[in-house]
């Protein structure tokens, strides 16, 4: 008999609506509950031959295997958040048995509490602002008296302060987008900027931000995002999406 662990992926607060039926999770695993002092986890039964501490190490360094548990974890947590509020744990936390998610849910009771309290009724946007900071061509210097090599140096040095002189704006664009956003968020986080491998663009990321946002105020918020558009700057918006960003209680399991 293959030796098993339990899969958790969030905890919401016990309510008549906390059942899962027909929710499936990573691996095709069927998505249960975990009831136990006011708390409930949602958790799968996975074999340890997968999700053991030694075959994640070596599960994680294969992209199409990340990307499928990914997406099938990301599935169950935004299944939940749709019908309360939901404190996502990180993908692939898993523990030996039932017996120490209920030792979890003891432990962090009051931790998850002032969480979920915290997300209620609002949700996480994500925002991502993208600008092209090529250097523009430096206009032509008048003819210098040093010859070929003075001159060369003379286009070098005025392309880099264009440079400079690029990203110092960028860098305020930045502040600029994040600061009016978080005005109207009860709380925001800037992630790290993406380089151009991870986010796919040939533009520099000026923003990754995730708002957490009150639903009443989405309205609003969206109107703010639009607002930011143009003058040279690319604004995506992606969600509303459970509340990651801003529930992270450094959750980990036996692995």
């Amino acid at each position: 008999m293959t030796d098993t662990g339990t899969y958790l992926y969030a905890v919401t607060e016990e309510t008549p609506s906390s059942g899962v039926a027909g929710l499936h999770g990573v691996a095709g695993t069927t998505v249960r509950t975990i009831p136990c002092e006011g708390l409930v986890a949602y958790v799968s039964t996975v074999p340890l031959d997968q999700f053991g501490a030694e075959p994640l190490r070596r599960s994680m360094e294969d992209l199409d295997w990340l990307g499928e548990t990914a997406g099938a974890h990301h599935h169950v947590v935004e299944e939940v958040a749709d019908r309360s509020p939901v404190a996502p744990v990180r993908l692939v936390t898993v523990y030996r048995g039932d017996e120490q998610v209920r030792d979890l849910l003891r432990e962090r009771h009051d931790d998850f509490v002032h969480v979920l309290s915290t997300v209620a009724g609002r949700r996480e946007w994500g925002v991502k602002a993208y600008a092209d900071l090529s250097a523009p061509a430096p206009a032509a210097a008048a003819p210098s008296r040093g010859g070929p090599g003075t001159a060369y140096l003379k286009k070098r040095q005025a392309g880099l302060r264009s440079r400079e002189e690029a990203w110092r704006q960028a860098a305020a664009q930045a502040e600029h987008l994040h600061d009016t956003l978080s005005a109207v968020a009860v709380a925001s986080h800037r992630h790290r900027a993406q380089d151009p491998e991870l986010s796919g663009r040939r533009e520099a990321m000026l923003l990754n931000g995730a708002y957490l946002v009150e639903s009443s105020r989405d309205e609003e918020f969206l109107k703010t995002v639009d607002g930011l558009r143009g003058r040279g700057v690319e604004v995506e918006l992606t969600g509303p999406w459970a509340p990651y960003s801003f529930t992270d209680l450094e959750v980990r399991g036996d692995g």
